[in-house]
């Protein structure tokens, strides 16, 4: 039986639509330096080990885009590109681990949890996050 985690009081949401293709041509132009800059080890571990690693590096840009677009903030002065860090759940789900600053920020604003979903094709990435108070 699949189990859905509670629901909770919607605090703020986000989305962004990508072209993967504009990732792809960053990487080739400036690879590690690009990768060190905007993705974490983690991220960078498991998009690098795949077939199309631009496509799923898009849909991680999309999402970090998609959660400072929650807090209403953007990346920058409150939030570090690696402040957010997609990995996988048991049921391969994407999930966000956030850092010391961006957990400092969640409460600030009221929030207990981001939810957060990717989707991606050859040409586009997309993210939608939610914060949400459970409660």
């Amino acid at each position: 039986m699949i189990t859905l985690p509670p629901g909770g009081i919607l605090i703020g949401l986000g989305c962004d639509l990508i072209e993967t293709e504009r990732i792809r041509t960053v990487l080739e132009r400036h690879g590690d330096r690009f990768l060190k800059r905007v993705f974490t080890e983690e991220e960078q571990a498991y998009c690098s080990g795949l077939k199309y690693p631009h496509k799923h590096y898009a849909a991680r840009w999309a999402a970090k885009e998609a959660v400072s677009k929650c807090f209403t903030t953007g990346i920058g002065e409150h939030l570090d590109w690696t402040s957010v860090s997609v990995y996988h759940g048991t049921r391969k789900e994407p999930l966000v681990r956030l850092d010391a600053k961006a957990t400092a920020l969640l409460h600030s604003v009221g929030a207990t949890h981001v939810w957060l979903t990717l989707s991606h094709i050859d040409s586009h990435a997309m993210a939608v996050a939610a914060l949400v108070k459970n409660g």
